[in-house]
């Protein structure tokens, strides 16, 4: 009996091995802004962009001058940081995409006013 108990993990773990690389390969990672990274007039740079749910967002930024926080709609078109919304302060965030809409500010002041912001949809 511990023999065919072994062969059911060696299984087990064999098809885990299969089966996890392919769902990790599926995950793109974006450096938001490309070669400027996260600065200003960033707010175009999604477009023409396909993203999905698992997808990485790499923000690059000096944290002494910016930093990204993720929003709702309403923090995202008036450029508000709605109480609890995460802040992230690193200058090297990796922030995984959700399913729908995904929406993220600098709250330094008159940067999202200034087109530090961006709205990405997720599939």
């Amino acid at each position: 009996m511990a023999m065919g108990r072994g062969s059911a993990v060696v299984a087990v773990v064999l098809v885990l091995c299969l089966v996890l690389p392919f769902e990790m390969v599926d995950a793109a990672s974006f450096p938001v802004g490309g070669s400027n990274g996260w600065t200003f007039n960033v707010v175009g740079w999604p477009k023409g962009k396909r993203f999905k749910a698992g997808d990485v967002l790499a923000f690059n930024y000096n944290p002494s001058f910016h930093n990204v926080v993720a929003v709702n709609k309403a923090g995202y078109d008036g450029c508000k940081t709605p109480k609890g919304a995460k802040v992230f302060t690193t200058g090297k965030d990796q922030i995984k995409l959700k399913k729908g809409a995904n929406y993220f500010i600098c709250n330094f002041t008159g940067h999202c006013e200034s087109g530090m912001k961006i709205a990405v949809t997720a599939a």
